[in-house]
């Protein structure tokens, strides 16, 4: 192994590319959700298609992100996290110059997997290259940046469609991404040092193809079935999803049982507070991601907001979440593990509750009418997100953290892609009829069912979160 030296200056330059590649990839979760409404005036695009554009990024991102991880292993985390680089930046550019809405679906999905590819790889190069100390710098200025660029995706994308510069209109939220990349692209061909490879390693390909096959047939008829009625195909896709998780398990035992490395460690499987984990993971992030999407919806389709000023919408949300987050990363997680999960649950329901309430009256709208209870939903969803990640590894040991750590970021992804199709079919089931508020106060009922879940399963959660010097892995996937 190859002694780290400390970097000072160029440690930060470092730093600095890592930072702007992976929040130019976690930005684009959630960047396009206030360019529905121009998508479908440009493009035609209809309330299917709206959901494959934004979901879909996170679906081929979740589904190939622990592949992503043993490419890197194999050919070298410098090789892939510049070739994701490229492909991200070239799929940015198609994106924008789409013709149709059929080509940027295509496109997005190309996104995710290029994005797959290269988020894997920046912690790994900062552990591989920074002394201990340097790297605990590092991680007290990553996880924060990346948090915050999480959450204020839809007011830069909001901004962006606004600005409308030479009419180019929602193909800004995708062309930012491409002098933005050019200028990453030099800095990491000059700054990313060339480290080890294992040429030897058999990549599960057999593994990725169930997993990517799985979640397509999951997420493909919860966005079909509402526009199509639900038809018997639809329910046949849900139970193949089902069965192909299932076999993706038993294939990795085989593959182990082959003394072959796995995508995923199959003991993890065998241990039900982390099972329970994933399923909380999901739920939390599915039903938070999609409720972010139908504000914007709200307040654009039904309010007549326009795309800056929806994004400015989601502010409270963000601030709500800055601030519960740091009360629980700071004071919380580690000395109550589960139950502040359970608290920031109960914290986010009363919010839901609150804005329920206030949209159920018949005056005038105004955009006070939703702060309080956005601030306080974002509190308890910022409390939740600071702890559940240590919390479900909790459930894990030591050698298992790195595979567990992937698994919990591809079910966040794949999560929020479910959470997008289900809340925006509940949505427009409504909208389009012209029930809009009405529409948003269904999916904010659906979301209390969904924390209610979380809160029903959440007494099986490991009781004690992992400590925070342990798990390295889970900072690049800690953020919304």
């Amino acid at each position: 192994m190859t002694e780290k030296k400390p970097m000072k200056r160029t440690m930060w330059w470092l730093l600095a590319t890592v930072l702007v590649v992976e929040l130019m990839d976690l930005l684009d979760s959630t960047i396009v959700n206030v360019a529905g409404p121009s998508l479908e005036r440009s493009l035609g695009a209809s309330p299917v298609g709206l959901q494959w554009v934004i979901g879909g990024y996170a679906l081929t991102l979740g589904a190939g992100l622990v592949l992503g991880g043993r490419l890197g292993d194999r050919y070298g985390r410098r090789p892939m996290f510049l070739v994701g680089l490229v492909a991200f930046t070239l799929a940015s550019l198609a994106c924008a110059l789409a013709p149709g809405i059929g080509l940027l679906i295509t496109f997005r999905l190309v996104q995710g997997v290029a994005g797959a590819m290269m988020l894997p790889q920046g912690l790994g190069i900062l552990r591989d290259n920074l002394t201990p100390r340097d790297l605990t710098r590092a991680l007290a200025v990553f996880g924060p940046v990346l948090g915050l660029g999480g959450v204020l995706g839809p007011v830069l994308g909001g901004a962006l469609v606004d600005w409308d510069l030479a009419g180019l209109g929602w193909r800004l939220v995708f062309l930012v991404n491409v002098p933005i990349g050019l200028v990453a692209l030099v800095l990491a061909r000059r700054l990313v040092p060339h480290g080890a490879r294992t040429p030897t390693l058999r990549v599960d390909v057999a593994g990725a193809v169930l997993v990517a096959g799985a979640s397509a047939l999951l997420v493909l008829p919860l966005n079909e079935g509402q526009s199509s009625g639900w038809p018997l195909w639809t329910w046949l896709s849900l139970a193949a999803a089902a069965i192909g998780y299932v076999v993706f398990a038993l294939w990795q035992r085989r593959i182990v049982r082959r003394d072959r490395t796995p995508l995923v460690t199959p003991a993890l499987f065998g241990k039900p507070a982390f099972t329970v984990g994933l399923a909380a993971v999901a739920l939390f992030f599915g039903g938070l991601i999609g409720t972010q999407l139908v504000l914007t919806f709200f307040l654009q389709l039904g309010e007549g907001f326009t795309a800056g000023q929806a994004g400015l919408g989601n502010l409270p949300v963000a601030l709500g979440t800055a601030v519960g987050g740091g009360v629980s990363g700071g004071l919380l997680a580690a000395k109550l593990g589960r139950r502040v999960l359970q608290a920031g649950a109960v914290v986010q329901l009363a919010g839901v509750a609150w804005l329920w309430f206030a949209l159920a009256g018949d005056g005038a709208f105004t955009i006070w009418r939703i702060v309080p209870g956005s601030v306080v939903a974002g509190i308890g969803a910022g409390i939740v997100i600071a702890a559940v990640f240590n919390t479900v590894l909790g459930a894990v040991a030591d050698d298992e953290v790195g595979s567990a750590s992937g698994v919990l970021s591809a079910v966040q992804s794949i999560g929020g892609s479910v959470g997008v199709a289900v809340f925006s079919t509940v949505f427009f089931a409504g909208a389009v009829a012209g029930r809009v508020t009405e529409s948003f106060r269904d999916a904010l009922v659906v979301q209390a069912v969904v924390i209610g879940l979380f809160l029903l399963i959440s007494p099986l959660f490991p009781r004690r979160a992992r400590p925070d010097d342990l798990p390295v892995e889970t900072a690049e996937v800690s953020v919304p």
